[in-house]
Formats: structure tokens, C-alpha cells, sequence
């Protein structure tokens, strides 16, 4: 293992270090409410919440090209743009998964018809067709929050206590088929599920339940696919409930045969960031501890990315504790551990110097939305290889109008535009010493949203070639003042300007220094 916080990353990153998409937000379709969960089958993103119109990117609401888009949309993360998927749920969806073929997509929630048709709580979309999958009907008699799929059976989880008229506590597996409910299937859970995943044979479920099929079991276990027992589980990355403090696993993917989580704690420094597990017996791999409830993950290659509102990261030997508090909404780490955490254990937590990863250098700005009235940004967040899409309610992302959905791309996909933050770029300071007539130069080094090493150059008066450079890393809160020194000014009166460059030659210009000669 090396320390945590070295293995920092952004677009271009040092050899062995885990690339991420740029931080440049790309033009996507936008809604009129929340985006509460998405999955990717291919090219397209079916996203499903609590929202009626959708409406191109660049549009205000209201716009003549505002179109119906009830609670579930579907678009093309290469463009962005609304496909022709049309259908309307009368109630929010919360979670929309695809079956491991990508021919069909899973939408549960609190809707009771699609297309004015009867679906109690969970539907089917043909890819294909888009249309609706009629025979799949299942009745379920309350919310659901949380599924994962098979090509043969779907598996789903809420706070729900009956299926097709049988008794079930909060978890169901139905055929894919004709949505029949399975008799053999019947685990338990006593509080709501929020998040399944599939690896093999096993189902992991997590939520706020602090026991499964009646014994111990907090916030994450596994179960049989076919017989709905328990199975081996062996990390406890959830700490266990104490009165009205508790924390509770709020999405699970599975990439490889790791499983990754996200949680949200309720209490002070209860645990609400993200865990690794092996899917095979839930041996833990890392567990971050950073503050800030996380409500999704998405595994891209050896990248993690999240969504949350994190706030302080200290654990990983990243970015702390702020006052007054600051929130960071979208964030990027290593999918393998690199580390022991260096910040005290939280509220009743199973570990303390576990295993952590890394976050990588990819910080966009989205800004908090007022929709859900929980003042979030991101809910969710999805992709594939070149794409990383985030839906939720956030109303801006990098200070661009840009509502509740968006889209970054890899380096060969993306505009790679997003350069050093100039507002932060310090203006240089300037001092002659009249023994050895060298100038010295000094300024507060400025950062970048998706590089970490940056180069500055130091301009002599009006001229447009550097007269030296300085190579220096630095993040939004680490931000060094660097100096350089003109050994060879001429005689004369002499201004100085730093010009910041990322590494694809996106460059911002500091206003001069003080005259001095």
C-alpha cells in the first residue's frame, strides 16, 4: 500500500493512476423536477423520478420545445437528446435497472399505472420497442425502492408487505416472464430496503434494516437467488442502530467481483460514504469514510464515481472540514484501496485505519436544488465506458444552466475545455533586491476542476513569451504560492503576470504585479 491522498488523478494523470472523464458538462436534456435514479443499456440512459416536462439543454422552462415526460425518459448519452421512448408513470419512479442482457429495463416507485394501464409499483420496457411489456404485472402493495434482475427472475425490494395477493416482508422475486411471484423466495427484512445487486448466485440487499431473515444483519447482506437464505456476509460497513442515530445503505453495483456501496447516516458523523466489498462473501476491501450523505455509485473501469454531499474527506487525507461548511457533490476515487485512513473512526463504526481508496482530481460544481426541498444536488449517477451521466435536481453545473441531468466524457470524447479557475489565480507579487538586482515573484497558485498538475509561466511586462515556468500540483484546497526568480531583468521598471496552463494548453492570464526596477 502507499499513503492515501498520492494516488490523485485526473485526465491526464501520472502513469498507473486511474483516468477520469473531464470535468466539461456536456449539453443534455433537462427536466422540470428530480431525477431520482438511472441505468445505462448502451447508448441510452432511461432515467425515471418525479418530474412532468423535459426540454432541451440551453432552454429555459416553459420553452416551445418543452415536451411531456412523465416521471420516465430515456436519451442518448453521446448527444444528450431525448429519444423516442414516451411513456407516462402516474406516481414517482425511485429506481430503474436493465436485465443483465440490456433487453429490458425494470422501473419500480409509487406509480400504480403506466400509460393509464395497471402496473402496482413495478413495470417492464422492451429496449428493443420501447414499448411497455403488458404481460409483466406484477401487484405490489407499496413502494418499491430497490431492484436488481436476472434474464429469468427480478428481485425486488421496498417496504412493501404483499405480493400478487401473497404475504412478503419488504423483498420479492418475480418471474420475468409473466411477473408470477415466486413461492420459494421469501427472505425477510425488518425495516425498508433501498438498493439490490446481483453477482452470481447471490443477491445483496441493502438498506436500513438492522436484521434479515430474523437474525443480526445491519444495513448490507447477502441472500441465496433461489431459496432467499441467508448467505455469508462478512464486513459490517454499516454501524448499528442506537436510537434515532443510524446509517443505512442507500445503492449497490456490482463491477467485477467487487461490490460497491453508498450510505447516508443520520446523526453526527454517522457513516454516510462509500464501501467496497467482496461480492463472493463481503470481505471488505475499503471503506471511506468521508462525511456527506452518497446516494449512488457507478463503477467505470478503475474509477468510482459518486454523488453525495460530501463535505469533509479528511479520512482519505483530502480535502477537510470547512467553516462555514462546504459541499462538494460529485466525486471521483480508485476502485482499489491505496491506503489507511487517517481520520478518527465515525459514530459507532466497526473499523478504524481500515483500508481507504483515493479521491481522484475531478471536481465539477453542481449547485444545490430546491425541488425535493432536501436542498441535494445529484441523486443518481450512471454510464458506460466513455460516458458518466448524473440526474438529480441540481439547477446549474460549473455556474451553466443545466437541469437535473448531465453528461461528462472521457479525454478522446470530451472538449476538454475546462481550464485553471482564473478567480483563483493570485495576482503576483514583485521585489527587487537592490544587492543582486534579481526580482523575485511570488503568487497563490490557482487549481483545476479535472487537472491536478498545472504549469505556470511568468511573463516579463507586456511580453507573450515566458521568461520561466514553474510546475506545480495543486487542488481547491491545497493552493501553494509558488515564486520564481528573473535573474536577468534589464535596467528599468518591470511588471510580471503568470500565465496558468492545464495540461491540454488551456490557459488563464493573472492581471500584472507591482512595477519594480
Amino acid at each position: 500500500m502507499v499513503p492515501a491522498g498520492t494516488a490523485a488523478a485526473d485526465t491526464a494523470p501520472a502513469e498507473g493512476t486511474p483516468p477520469t472523464v473531464s470535468a466539461d458538462p456536456l449539453p443534455t436534456v433537462q427536466v422540470n423536477g428530480v431525477v431520482w435514479s438511472m441505468t445505462t443499456v448502451g447508448n441510452t440512459v432511461y432515467a425515471t423520478g418525479n418530474f412532468t416536462k423535459a426540454r432541451p439543454a440551453g432552454t429555459a422552462p416553459g420553452s416551445s420545445k418543452e415536451v411531456t415526460r412523465k416521471n420516465i425518459l430515456a436519451f442518448d448519452i453521446r448527444t444528450g437528446n431525448l429519444t423516442s421512448f414516451n411513456h407516462s408513470l402516474n406516481g414517482q419512479g425511485l429506481r430503474i435497472v436493465r436485465s443483465p442482457d440490456g433487453k429490458r429495463v425494470y422501473v419500480g416507485g409509487e406509480f400504480t399505472t403506466v400509460d393509464g394501464k395497471a402496473h402496482s409499483r413495478l413495470a417492464a420496457f422492451d429496449t428493443a420497442t420501447g414499448k411497455l411489456v403488458t404481460a409483466f404485472k406484477p401487484k405490489v402493495s407499496n413502494k418499491v425502492r430497490a431492484i436488481a434482475a436476472t434474464n429469468k427472475w427480478v428481485f425486488f425490494g421496498g417496504n412493501f408487505f404483499n405480493v400478487n395477493g401473497k404475504s412478503r416482508n419488504r423483498m420479492a422475486a418475480v418471474l420475468a416472464s409473466n411477473g408470477a411471484v415466486s413461492d420459494s423466495w421469501k427472505p425477510t427484512a425488518d425495516d425498508e430496503v433501498f438498493a439490490m445487486a446481483i453477482s452470481g448466485s447471490r443477491v445483496i440487499v441493502g438498506g436500513r434494516f438492522q436484521k434479515l431473515n430474523n437474525a443480526a444483519k445491519v444495513g448490507v447482506g447477502a441472500l441465496n437467488g433461489s431459496t432467499g437464505a441467508s448467505v455469508p456476509w462478512s464486513s459490517r460497513p454499516i454501524p448499528t442502530r442506537q436510537g434515532s442515530k443510524f446509517s443505512y445503505v442507500t445503492d449497490l453495483t456490482v463491477s467485477g467481483d467487487t461490490v460497491y456501496g453508498s450510505a447516508n447516516g443520520e446523526g453526527f458523523h454517522w457513516f454516510d460514504g462509500r464501501f467496497a466489498a467482496k461480492a463472493a462473501d463481503g470481505e471488505l476491501v475499503w471503506l471511506d469514510n468521508c462525511y456527506g450523505a452518497s446516494y449512488g455509485v457507478f463503477a467505470q473501469g478503475k474509477s468510482l464515481y459518486s454523488v453525495s454531499h460530501a463535505h469533509d474527506c479528511s479520512s482519505l487525507g483530502a480535502f477537510p472540514e470547512t467553516d462555514p461548511q462546504t459541499w462538494h457533490r460529485a466525486l471521483a476515487e480508485t476502485t482499489a484501496a491505496t491506503g489507511r485512513d487517517q481520520a478518527p473512526p465515525g459514530s459507532n463504526s466497526n473499523y478504524r485505519r481500515q483500508p481507504v481508496p483515493s479521491l481522484l482530481h475531478w471536481y465539477p460544481t453542481l449547485a444545490m436544488g430546491t425541488f425535493t426541498k432536501q436542498y441535494q444536488a445529484a441523486w443518481a449517477v450512471t454510464g458506460n465506458s466513455e460516458y458518466v451521466a448524473m440526474g438529480g435536481e441540481f439547477p446549474r453545473v460549473n455556474g451553466v444552466a443545466q437541469q437535473g441531468l448531465v453528461r461528462f466524457a472521457t479525454k478522446a470524447k470530451a472538449p476538454n475545455k475546462s481550464g485553471p479557475v482564473k478567480a483563483e489565480l493570485g495576482t503576483p507579487r514583485a521585489s527587487r533586491n537592490m544587492v543582486t538586482k534579481k526580482t523575485t515573484i511570488s503568487w497563490k497558485a490557482t487549481w483545476d476542476m479535472d487537472n491536478e498538475n498545472l504549469t505556470y509561466e511568468v511573463l516579463r511586462d507586456n511580453g507573450t513569451t515566458p521568461i520561466g515556468t514553474v510546475k506545480k500540483s495543486s487542488n481547491f484546497w491545497t493552493k501553494p504560492t509558488l515564486t520564481f526568480v528573473d535573474e536577468n531583468a534589464p535596467a528599468g521598471q518591470h511588471t510580471y503576470k503568470i500565465r496558468v496552463k492545464d495540461p491540454f494548453g488551456i490557459a488563464v492570464t493573472s492581471p500584472a504585479s507591482n512595477s519594480v526596477g
